[in-house]
């Protein structure tokens, strides 16, 4: 079985030009937090793309969300996004 972090990653890099990512898994840093649920990820998100610096933050970020709109209802809780110049 393929990693859920694989899966992000390449449904990310399937659907928006990207030079890399990085995508590092903060949820054991919420498991005391109140409404902490076990299989729900806490992500962070670091992108270097020159085709998501080329747009508004805002829109590279609608853009990313809209990929992974269906793993929000499932799987991601938070999502923390840093696209690097």
């Amino acid at each position: 079985m393929k990693n859920y972090l694989d899966e992000i990653e390449e449904k990310l890099k399937k659907n928006i030009k990207l030079e890399n990512i990085e995508i590092i898994d903060n949820s054991h840093l919420h498991r005391k937090h109140k409404f902490y649920r076990p299989g729900r990820y806490h992500l962070k998100l670091n992108i270097k793309s020159l085709y998501l610096n080329s747009i508004s933050k805002i829109n590279a970020h609608k853009i990313i969300m809209k990929v992974l709109k269906a793993d929000f209802e499932t799987k991601i809780h938070a999502l923390e996004i840093n696209i690097e110049k």
